[in-house]
């Protein structure tokens, strides 16, 4: 089937929103687009793009809104830019700069933009329970109503074009890095449930996953996880994912460090949780408010614990050997980018004018540096390598149409990351090979000020990060500046470059149980 222009697409999607079936009639007014898959992740796989698919969008943080005259996307300062470069005007699409004070939230658009008694439809298998709870609330309250629409709209446009998910091989982790066996973790969740009598664990995140089982994968690119769901019931693990997935060796692990455990098909996760809540209406069922609703609708006949699970927390606090591998792993990866930083300043300013670099070539010569370290597995996120205007672009991917080169006349920026078998990197670098304008020196000054102000500061444990970002924008506040991301995150330890809720943010994060000692977190030393 040949691929259809972004005009098809989004006439495609509301032929399909007028064809929902409804209890009075058929016909839906709007329709939410996530950028989510169903564990609610970052880094998403191919298949779960559809943002990207029905929008040209490529950012990780976006959502949208189709109606019959309107095509919103909703993205946060980091994006910007970027997505004002990539979505096509032709098609009508209008950004909504998410944060701005003049930017109406997603509810209230819908509120003051639909017919009264609407009907707007959304795929409750990629929406939170939490974020899915908010806006129902919101919409009922204006009379409008919240559909969930199983059989997403999207992926019935995408049809047989739509890229299959990737499942790849699951491998054990090491015990020299994880530093504590998967059955003593699997203790510490059942103490959890026990203290807070619930009888069944439910686990969806991705990288909570990988951490409990001491499994590590690459279904997602970037990030060592593999898509499962875990539930822990009566003290035993039950594990849904591609069987097929799962190497001899992750399984006589999981064996060796005590863990009691089955492997069920992905697919059958609500079947069993069917099967185990109709055997014991009186049970107590955990599952994160961050989980998707369908799962939780899965759970409305029993009592529901909805904190975010103890896997979460426990690996924001490393323990001996994760800091260990992680120290190693910075140390390495620091290696290889004084070797690119070294060989990037003597070509660009070697006196043969036919030997140049460009953001494309200087990241590939990165990675070839970091491939010669010891236990590297690959990036933690795609490198930035961005000159001049291109730098301010958060998240700005170069790409053969945006290549420039780098040269001693601009700034140049390079984000990257690592992931070893022993830790995780994420390292930012703002150079200039020439004479920078005293406005880029102010600039980097102010910043470099506020980095430090926030590295030196003494705190007591359990501090917010919230409350610490500030002291990192102070120095730009004096002038009447500003940058439009946070100021630090959680990394994990060969797990996931943003490890969340451990923020340093001036967006308040409600789960993050402030800063203790073991944690990570990127931009402070």
């Amino acid at each position: 089937m040949a691929e259809l222009s972004g005009k098809q697409k989004l006439a495609h999607l509301r032929q399909f929103m007028s064809d929902v079936r409804v209890e009075n009639g058929k016909g839906i007014q709007a329709f939410i687009i996530t950028g989510d898959d169903a564990h609610q992740s970052e880094y998403i796989g191919e298949q779960d793009k559809r943002t990207q698919y029905i929008s040209g969008f490529r950012g990780s943080s976006g959502t949208s809104i189709i109606t019959p005259e309107h095509a919103l996307l909703w993205t946060d300062g980091r994006y910007f830019a970027q997505a004002l470069m990539e979505l096509d005007p032709s098609d009508a699409w209008t950004l909504m700069q998410e944060g701005l004070p003049e930017t109406p939230s997603l509810e209230n658009w819908l509120i003051s933009s639909l017919p009264a008694n609407s009907r707007v439809g959304a795929d409750p298998n990629l929406i939170s329970n939490l974020t899915w709870d908010r806006l129902k609330n919101s919409l009922s309250v204006a009379g409008h109503t919240l559909l969930p629409i199983e059989d997403n709209l999207v992926d019935k446009v995408w049809g047989n074009n739509k890229p299959t998910r990737i499942l790849n091989k699951i491998l054990p982790q090491n015990i020299v890095y994880s530093g504590k066996t998967a059955g003593n973790k699997v203790s510490d969740c059942i103490r959890e449930m026990q203290k807070h009598k619930v009888t069944t664990l439910i686990l969806t995140a991705l990288d909570e996953i990988a951490y409990l089982l001491n499994w590590r994968g690459s279904d997602i690119q970037y990030n060592p996880v593999f898509f499962a769901y875990v539930i822990l019931h009566k003290s035993k693990v039950f594990i849904f994912t591609n069987e097929k997935s799962v190497t001899i060796e992750a399984r006589q692990q999981l064996l060796n460090e005590g863990v009691d455990y089955e492997i069920e098909l992905y697919e059958n996760v609500k079947l069993f949780l069917r099967k185990i809540i109709s055997s014991n209406n009186s049970q107590t069922v955990w599952i994160s408010n961050h989980s998707s609703h369908s799962l939780h609708c899965e759970c409305k006949s029993v009592s529901i614990y909805t904190a975010i699970s103890p896997v979460c927390l426990m690996k924001l606090i490393k323990n001996k050997n994760e800091i260990e591998g992680m120290k190693l792993a910075h140390v390495r990866d620091g290696v290889a980018l004084v070797k690119y930083f070294s060989w990037l300043e003597n070509t660009i300013t070697s006196t043969d004018n036919k030997v140049f670099v460009t953001e494309i070539s200087g990241a590939e010569q990165l990675e070839i540096f970091r491939r010669e370290q010891q236990k590297y597995v690959g990036p933690s996120f795609s490198t930035i390598s961005a000159v001049g205007k291109n730098a301010a672009i958060i998240h700005y991917k170069p790409s053969k149409a945006s290549d420039k080169r780098i040269d001693t006349q601009e700034l140049y920026l390079c984000d990257s990351g690592a992931q070893f078998l022993d830790g995780t990197t994420d390292v930012t670098r703002t150079l200039h090979f020439g004479q920078p304008s005293d406005y880029h020196r102010e600039c980097f000054t102010r910043v470099f000020k506020g980095q430090c102000s926030l590295a030196r500061t003494k705190f007591p444990l359990m501090t917010k990060g919230h409350h610490l970002d500030s002291l990192a924008r102070k120095y730009l506040w004096d002038v009447g500046l500003d940058y439009l991301h946070g100021t630090g995150h959680g990394v994990g330890a060969y797990l996931n470059v943003h490890e969340l809720p451990t923020m340093i943010s001036m967006k308040p994060y409600l789960d993050d149980p402030g800063l203790q000692i073991g944690m990570f977190v990127s931009n402070v030393c």
